[in-house]
């Protein structure tokens, strides 16, 4: 038996909010939108072409306080999230184009290029394209 990590569930505000920027900002296609109650949905979005790389974020709504205060934050400051692409100038691009704010570089590393931007509510995140 295999075992992976399918799903990494990130706080959000608004679910038709977050789709929108998943889908617009980084190209993620929407996996599935069930809706469970007429407070909770079950949304998952994956980068467009990730095939059977990676894994998907479910989109989960803050539903109460304390999860509210986590929105953006879920690791304490830190990059929470890893974007590898093997179309970096087009990804930073993307982000320029839709003033997604770029916290650190562009820059080279031994691994490749990074640079670290925030998402819609504020999480960092690593946009990587690892050298060949």
């Amino acid at each position: 038996m295999k075992n992976y990590i399918g799903q990494l569930a990130i706080l959000v505000d608004d679910y038709d909010e977050a789709i929108a920027y998943y889908q617009k900002v980084l190209d993620f296609k929407l996996i599935e939108d069930t809706y469970l109650s007429e407070t909770k949905r079950w949304v998952v979005v994956e980068p467009a072409d990730a095939g059977d790389k990676g894994c998907q974020l479910l989109l989960a709504k803050a539903s109460n306080e304390l999860q509210k205060k986590y929105i953006g934050n879920q690791s304490g400051g830190r990059v929470f999230l890893f974007l590898y692409t093997e179309e970096f100038e087009l990804m930073h691009s993307r982000l320029i184009e839709n003033k997604v704010e770029i916290v650190n570089g562009p820059r080279l590393e031994n691994y490749g290029q990074v640079l670290v931007f925030k998402d819609l509510y504020g999480n960092l995140w690593d946009l990587i394209q690892r050298n060949e």
